[in-house]
């Protein structure tokens, strides 16, 4: 414990946004640059370095907090990046992305503002990429087997990389036309900037992995000849297939999809287009879904000049402070304002969408909707609440279903599902079809970037065991061992 009074001396003081009218005119991430840095020793400090550290259990990676706190509050940024690395391959994704169950179960949190551990971790990481300490670990030798990976996101890459430095020849298999998954395409710029990506593949490429873009398993190659193709597979592509609203007015022109939305603007970002093909600019812009997808297309709107921005949540509002059913060390369902909501907009709980309006075109111009609440278990529409807001532009993000079985996958593997339409998998992460491993949300179906690099992990210790027969990587965390936090 490096300061036994941190807890008692110094106050949470979290990483500062820059100026909406600044930040609204770019699409950089939203904090200060450097900002932490000068802080973050301090704040570190308030780790109390708990006997039973309940963090280890809030994140599904079991990453060492109080470990690397204690060497960022002594500015040993070398070793506090080692403790970092040990047990999360990529933390300036999680750093910047992950919503933080382990700030939940911070045991100061029980009375007192939890430790800053997400803000510890990304200035750990950050110093540790401008320092050098972030190099390729090529693996001492090869075992001559081979493996593919379907899918790029953080499962996928987690994946990729722990078997690449056990030895394996790994080919990762992305169908986009860059390596990423969601962090590449559904995450909005101005959340992270996609040089974080870049330099992990990167260190990724010079480690051996190999990167295939552009292929979709299941449509351009068999997945029954990739297996006969490769020693091992492992399955990490992602619950694609989003929910839908089949509500009249659905097929007007300008009802989108939030992942047909978010990845044009991010193209522009890579200079593909030089404006997206679908825009906000000047638009009534409706986004139905009141979750972090939906305020990404929140975000996405301000900087492309939205003329309103209207988030549509069909739940209550939550609360402020934790629900009795929600106790400490859980991760608690609160009312969040994330730095889209800084920026604007009206945000509207408790309401269900009936039906969309269109112009003599066919394009959207409004959006129906009717206050609901729970009676008996159940959401019930109010009479006499229905009303009609204007929407030229109007995102889905309700979520996702489950993967995307259109293009043949699952049924050339013949995979089994579980009972929610995932991919079915023991606690080694293994399918029914022998040699074929799933890991992140294919398997457990939409979560977090944590648990997706967790997954990722695992699975490649069982597949690691299943090539060589044992395994020096980390033990796989069970598929059934923790609830979903959030």
């Amino acid at each position: 414990m490096a300061d036994p009074k941190g807890f008692l001396t110094t106050g949470r003081e979290a990483a500062k946004t820059r100026p909406v009218d600044e930040r609204l005119k770019d699409w950089n991430e939203v904090y200060v640059p450097g900002s932490l840095l000068p802080i973050i020793g301090k704040q570190a400090s308030r780790c109390m370095d708990c006997g039973i550290p309940f963090c280890h259990n809030g994140c599904p990676l079991g990453n060492l907090i109080p470990e690397w706190n204690d060497y960022a509050y002594r500015e040993d940024w070398a070793a506090a990046s080692e403790r970092l690395h040990a047990t999360n391959n990529f933390p300036e994704f999680t750093g910047r992305l992950c919503p933080a169950p382990c700030e939940a179960a911070c045991v100061l949190g029980i009375n007192q503002p939890a430790v800053t551990i997400k803000n510890v971790e990304v200035s750990i990481i950050d110093k540790a990429w401008d320092s050098g300490d972030v190099t390729p670990q090529p693996p001492e030798r090869l075992s001559g087997k081979t493996v593919a990976v379907i899918g790029s996101g953080p499962a996928g890459l987690a994946a990729a990389q722990q078997l690449t430095r056990a030895g394996h020849t790994v080919v990762v298999y992305e169908r986009a036309d860059r390596i990423g998954g969601l962090l590449r395409y559904g995450i909005p710029e101005f959340k992270m900037e996609k040089v974080h990506i870049n330099r992990r593949i990167e260190q990724m490429r010079a480690e051996g992995t190999k990167f295939r873009t552009e292929v979709e398993i299941g449509r351009d190659i068999d997945a029954a000849k990739l297996r006969r193709r490769y020693d091992a597979v492992v399955i990490a592509a992602g619950a694609t297939v989003s929910r839908d609203l089949p509500v009249p007015g659905r097929e007007l022109t300008g009802v989108h999809f939030a992942m047909e939305y978010l990845p044009l603007a991010n193209k522009v970002q890579e200079g593909d287009f030089i404006a997206p093909p679908i825009t906000a600019e000047g638009k009534h812009v409706v986004v139905i879904g009141g979750g972090d997808t939906g305020a990404d297309c929140v975000g996405t709107a301000h900087r492309q000049g939205a003329a309103s921005v209207t988030q549509l949540e069909i739940m209550p509002r939550p609360g402020e402070e934790r629900a009795a059913g929600q106790p400490w060390p859980t991760f608690p369902m609160l009312y969040k304002v994330t730095s889209a909501h800084e920026e604007g907009g009206e945000r509207v709980y408790s309401v269900s969408t009936t039906r969309f309006e269109g112009d003599e075109d066919g394009h959207v111009q409004a959006l129906h909707l009717v206050e609901v609440e729970f009676k008996d278990g159940k959401l019930e529409q109010k009479p006499g609440t229905e009303r009609r807001i204007p929407a030229q532009l109007v995102t889905l993000a309700m979520g996702f279903t489950g993967t995307d079985r259109a293009n043949g996958l699952v049924e050339q593997f013949g995979l089994e599902l579980d009972a929610r339409g995932n991919v079915a998998r023991d606690a080694e992460f293994a399918t029914n079809v022998d040699g074929v491993y799933v890991a992140g949300d294919a398997g457990r179906g939409q979560s977090l970037i944590v648990w997706a690099i967790a997954e990722g992990r695992s699975a490649a210790r069982g597949v690691d065991r299943y090539l060589t027969g044992a395994s020096e990587l980390p033990a796989p965390i069970r598929p059934t061992d923790r609830a979903l936090t959030v």
